[in-house]
């Protein structure tokens, strides 16, 4: 079974409040479930990028851990189509789009892909310094393409979208690898107080320090910071010695580290209104 079939599985089986985002490029659904109820509101997204597809098993943990304080969305699989081409290779997609693939990855080896199915890196793609990071690129391929334009890309609309409508409270991003956790994104003083209280709530659930993220604009993170004025943090999960893309191996322990990390944060969140 594939990362796409047991979130698809997963979601099915659940009861609790759930809705579907808009289809990607290759006609793939992105789920969201809900756990707890009312306010603070939460929403916290995982594998964006598809090399990373492993922390969608952690989503389905934190949501069965549940929240403390009012209510999470939680979305597993933000990059359905990139997930599967670093899982299953090129033959993941449609038949129309293996050729542009293959000849963009420079060869039929997907493992270490992070972009969509358009080559572009959905992290990047957001409306927030958009295309001024350090490494960002002007050329569809397997990473750090901004696209055409903020919001290019149906995942990153579908997920903007979303967001809107939900106006959480906080938003948390799930990465491979590292064990950090990015918090900052030209915040003012007071907002920056505000975040790092909570940050220091994130680090002692997990055990992860605080960084920064010099250089890297355009992400959800950077999104949600900038544009909502909401906190929102980006958690780099597994040891930097495992190779991408991680694997079950690095579960177990990406998994206790960072199974009440969501349920600790809710608690300490304050409402907006």
């Amino acid at each position: 079974m594939n990362i796409y079939e047991h979130i698809t599985k997963f979601y099915e089986g659940r009861k609790e409040e759930k809705k579907t985002l808009e289809k990607t490029e290759f006609g793939r659904t992105m789920y969201a479930l809900k756990a707890g109820t009312g306010s603070p509101v939460g929403i916290a997204i995982y594998a964006i990028h598809g090399r990373e597809y492993i922390t969608a098993k952690l989503a389905i943990a934190q949501f069965l851990r549940g929240v403390e304080r009012g209510s999470c969305w939680f979305l597993p699989l933000v990059n359905p189509d990139g997930a599967l081409l670093s899982e299953t290779g090129v033959s993941s997609a449609p038949a129309w789009a293996q050729e542009a693939l293959t000849r963009l990855n420079g060869g039929r080896d997907f493992s270490l892909w992070k972009a969509n199915g358009r080559g572009v890196d959905l992290n990047v793609n957001f409306p927030a310094r958009w295309a001024k990071g350090v490494k960002n690129v002007r050329t569809a391929g397997s990473e750090n393409y901004v696209g055409e334009r903020p919001c290019s890309e149906a995942e990153t609309r579908a997920l903007c979208a979303f967001t809107k409508k939900i106006c959480p409270d906080y938003t948390v991003s799930y990465h491979t690898k590292g064990e950090e956790i990015y918090w900052r994104f030209h915040q003012s003083l007071q907002e920056e107080k505000r975040d790092l209280r909570l940050a220091e709530c994130l680090s002692e659930a997990t055990g992860y320090p605080l960084k920064e993220a010099k250089g890297s604009v355009g992400g959800y993170k950077d999104w949600c910071i900038e544009r909502l004025k909401i906190p929102a943090f980006t958690i780099e999960v597994g040891k930097d010695e495992y190779a991408h893309p991680l694997g079950e191996d690095a579960l177990e322990e990406i998994v206790a580290k960072n199974v009440d990390a969501i349920y600790a944060l809710s608690g300490r969140i304050e409402c907006k209104n």
